[in-house]
């Protein structure tokens, strides 16, 4: 097969998505033999120079603006694929709106519906044309993948996709040079809010916890880091007054080759979304033995089980008990870090690459049919 990834959420600074479609092709070629080709577009962001030998793919960059194409995509369905990266059997968007093509089996991937019952917290392109066009584009396409089963089980509820067009592949527990194969507390360790600062991932409740705790004695150090979006300018003047700036720290993003290290300076993981459409930090968290604290919405309790705490992410009395809690006692804070462990066991990119096969086969059947 002649298989197309949209690479670009991974081009630049890798957020959730980006992180996953990487992961997942790495995994796919890894196994398997198809040509797969990735397709990246942007007016001034480009490829390493290594990405097609890392990834065992071919790569084909276009120095067109990702605004400009989306909306040329999204809005008129046009220009065709074909013409930029030539003729495919499969052409797999990343995100839930279809990537046009005149020959190949169409494939979205959806990993939530937060979109739907909250545009008012997502932005730019997101707000304009996922709402409106998502669910018409799901119900065409060949097939969806996607990384939860609660997921699959709204896709197929709210958008009235047959159960069969959807694919359930979670990412698989990411491997570390030296955390992964025992508890992860250092004493000292620091609390570490991890991810994209938007509107769902509800940092205002550990903020607020923080501010409980710096009143009543030291907590520990708070971390927090991924890239700002214009949701976290509240956020962000807060920890610059007392009494959060003396205790809180934002590094902004941190990239792939540094992500262990935080990792292991971290006696818990905060993770306080409103909703997942799986919760990728939480799956690292597990695997490198971190103590994970993770609100209970969304997809969290079906990844997280017993692996760590789940909690209201509006309780703040809740948020700063558990903190404080795991700040202090080492046999919370171990006995956790081991559930964690050995609930990361059950996620592998083998099995997930052997599912999205399946899905490429599936979808070009598909297509042939009509």
């Amino acid at each position: 097969m002649r298989i197309l990834v949209d690479y670009r959420p991974a081009l630049r600074a890798r957020t959730g998505v980006g992180e996953y479609i990487r992961r997942l092709v790495q995994a796919y070629t890894a196994s398997r033999r198809d040509e797969l080709t990735l397709f990246t577009s942007s007016w001034k962001d480009r490829p390493a120079p290594t990405l097609g030998a890392e990834l065992r793919a071919a790569v084909v960059d276009r120095q067109v603006p990702v605004s400009i194409l989306n909306y040329l995509w999204h809005r008129h369905e046009w220009p065709p694929v074909e013409w930029l990266a030539g003729r495919m059997d499969i052409v797999h968007a990343a995100h839930p709106l279809l990537i046009p093509s005149r020959h190949g089996a169409q494939i979205v991937t959806i990993h939530d519906l937060f979109f739907l019952d909250h545009p008012e917290r997502v932005r730019d392109e997101i707000r304009r044309d996922y709402p409106r066009l998502a669910p018409d584009h799901a119900r065409r396409a060949d097939a969806i993948i996607t990384s939860s089963v609660r997921t699959e089980r709204l896709i197929v509820e709210r958008l009235g996709v047959a159960k069969d067009r959807v694919y359930c592949c979670p990412p698989g527990a990411p491997t570390w040079m030296t955390l992964g194969r025992a508890a992860n507390v250092p004493p000292n360790g620091y609390a570490l809010l991890l991810g994209t600062l938007e509107a769902r991932k509800n940092i205002g409740v550990v903020l607020d916890a923080f501010t409980r705790l710096a009143h009543s004695g030291p907590p520990p150090k708070l971390l927090i880091a991924g890239s700002a979006t214009p949701d976290a300018a509240g956020w962000l003047a807060r920890i610059a007054q007392s009494p959060l700036k003396d205790i809180v720290e934002y590094v902004g993003y941190v990239p792939d080759d540094r992500r262990e290290a935080l990792f292991a300076g971290a006696r818990m993981l905060l993770l306080p979304s409103l909703d997942e459409g799986f919760g990728l930090t939480a799956l690292e968290a597990m695997s490198a033995g971190v103590p994970l604290v993770a609100s209970n919405r969304g997809s969290l309790p079906e990844v997280v089980e017993r692996g760590g705490l789940l909690i209201e992410p509006h309780d703040v009395d809740g948020w700063a008990s558990v903190i404080e809690r795991l700040a202090g006692d080492e046999t919370m804070a171990r006995d956790l870090a081991c559930a964690g462990l050995e609930r990361a066991t059950a996620f592998s990119w083998e099995g997930t690459a052997a599912r999205l096969a399946e899905a490429y086969r599936d979808a070009m059947a598909r297509r042939g049919a009509r």
